[in-house]
């Protein structure tokens, strides 16, 4: 079964085909000399391997979407920037997202998310407690509306102690502040089991 990715990579190689096609059907048609309509076949179906040939080649790399509103991680990797060399860094999030059960979809996925010192220790701890045997979770603020949701929702979990609370509001003075760079909205604690339905009492 194709993923997303994919079945989209294969949906766009169709339709290039397919404008492949017709294009070369206009020029079988066409008042041109066949040699200049030989070249204008070979080149429109070398343009067709080539871009499936390297649309495929996108699936090795990150995402840069925002990341899942929860989700379990599964790896990090950490860039540190570079500044002679240009490379302002980055942050690599292997996830899987959780639904309202909090159940991973099975699905992981990668997600690149620029570099910034705070959500650099952040992640580092997160591959630290993984190693030892600790699964993670986490969770991305969506600051649009300053209500501090995020918050709101991990304490469904968890104890107040027991998360990092990285970005959505002043704790002395309540006032919302939004995230300087996106991931500094980015929190991890431990992974919390499933949700169970409830059993039919007797």
């Amino acid at each position: 079964m194709m993923s997303n990715l994919q079945t989209v990579i294969v949906t766009l190689s169709v339709c290039y085909a397919l404008i492949g096609a017709l294009l070369l059907l206009v020029l079988v048609y066409a008042r041109l000399p066949w040699p200049a309509k030989a070249v204008a076949i070979v080149v429109t179906s070398a343009f067709y391997v080539g871009s499936f040939v390297g649309a495929r080649g996108l699936l090795g790399w990150a995402s840069v979407d925002r990341l899942p509103k929860a989700f379990k991680v599964l790896q990090v990797r950490i860039v540190d920037p570079h500044s002679v060399e240009g490379d302002p860094g980055a942050v690599y999030l292997w996830v899987e997202k959780l639904d309202d059960d909090n159940r991973p979809s099975g699905v992981p996925r990668a997600y690149r998310i620029p570099y910034s010192d705070m959500l650099a220790e952040k992640a580092q701890h997160a591959a630290d407690q993984i190693a030892a045997g600790h699964p993670q979770g986490g969770r991305a603020a969506d600051f649009g509306t300053g209500d501090g949701g995020v918050i709101d929702a991990a304490r469904e979990y968890i104890l107040p102690k027991t998360i990092v609370e990285t970005a959505g509001g002043d704790p002395s003075t309540g006032e919302f502040k939004a995230a300087k760079t996106a991931g500094d909205g980015v929190s991890f604690t431990p992974l919390l089991p499933p949700r169970m339905p409830p059993k039919d009492e007797p």
